[in-house]
């Protein structure tokens, strides 16, 4: 089985090719700013812009043609429309050319996925934190259950937005993670039950900002307290499902201060830390490639492909473990 993977839901754009176990091609381009954030039409045109080049670059990385592709499978959910219709054109177009069968997929449960057969991990704990998703989720009587989650901004998304405020640009998490040093100064540390929320702290950091408050110190502080929160919350998680393993995923799994903290959290409980590499830990192709070979039962008609942007992660039916 040799998958070939469309990845579109946000602001990249990837093809990924898996055989089995094997990540053959991962090749990606992502949409950045110097200033300002993510416009889902301007994501739909670089998308335009740069799928016929990932896919050639994919397939010349693979060392493969079309015609030795088995399955196609795409981002069907969830993510912003606009840039996902450029991905489910292209599948369908690709299924059609071809006569591949296709299957849609969701993202977030192939973040989940690629990160068990990258790190090895059993059966985790996963703690999910990209641009949008902030969850703790563990799989439980045949689903992926959400034990917590944001109430209101993902990490990823609240990390980007103080960037933008303060004139970093975007991506800004890694631009944040530069610049976090100096003096901590206090913010809003909220935990509610298993859930967190992260709007009152950007709110008082970007006022702490205006008053003069070091830009440093404030990416320090951001980082210091929403990584705590995260930690309390899936040790929590790790105790109530009596799991030994915690995976972190998502794109703000790159981040080298967030896995310290959590790394020490899983040794003072005896458990074992994983963090997802960073060509793995943001969005591209070789998620839904794997993704798509885990469901490659389910390949239908390219003609009824479709998307479902607020597709939940629990309300998927978990059909191949």
């Amino acid at each position: 089985m040799i998958c070939l993977g469309i990845e579109s839901t946000a602001h990249t754009f990837g093809c990924g090719i898996v055989s089995d176990k094997k990540v053959l091609a991962n090749v990606k381009d992502t949409f950045t700013t110097e200033k300002g954030g993510m416009i889902p039409s301007d994501l739909a045109r670089h998308h335009e812009k740069v799928k016929d080049e990932i896919l050639a670059n994919a397939l010349k990385s693979a060392n493969l043609s079309m015609s030795d592709i088995n399955l196609i499978s795409y981002s069907a959910a969830p993510g912003l429309a606009p840039a996902m219709m450029v991905g489910l054109r292209f599948a369908k177009e690709l299924a059609r050319k071809h006569n591949i069968p296709l299957v849609g997929v969701n993202h977030s449960i192939s973040h989940l996925s690629i990160g068990d057969l990258i790190t090895g991990a059993k059966d985790p704990v996963y703690l999910y934190v990209s641009g949008p998703n902030t969850q703790v989720i563990a799989f439980a009587g045949g689903r992926f259950r959400v034990f917590g989650e944001t109430l209101d901004l993902g990490l990823g998304n609240m990390l980007d937005k103080f960037a933008r405020e303060i004139g970093l640009g975007f991506p800004g998490g890694p631009k944040i993670e530069q610049l976090a040093k100096g003096k901590y100064v206090e913010l809003p540390y909220s935990v509610k039950g298993m859930d967190v929320s992260f709007a009152g702290m950007l709110t008082k950091a970007l006022r702490l900002f205006k008053e003069g408050v070091p830009k440093e110190a404030l990416c320090f502080s951001l980082q210091e307290t929403a990584f705590a929160m995260l930690a309390e919350v899936a040790e929590r998680a790790m105790a109530h499902t009596d799991k030994k393993e915690l995976l972190l995923i998502g794109g703000v799994a790159a981040n080298k201060r967030l896995c310290q903290m959590l790394n020490i959290m899983c040794k003072e409980r005896n458990a074992r830390f994983f963090a997802v590499p960073l060509e793995f830990s943001g969005d591209q192709g070789a998620m839904i490639a794997w993704q798509g070979v885990l469901q490659s039962k389910e390949a239908i008609d390219p003609e009824k492909a479709d998307i479902n942007p607020y597709e939940r992660i629990d309300e998927v039916e978990v059909t191949w473990r």
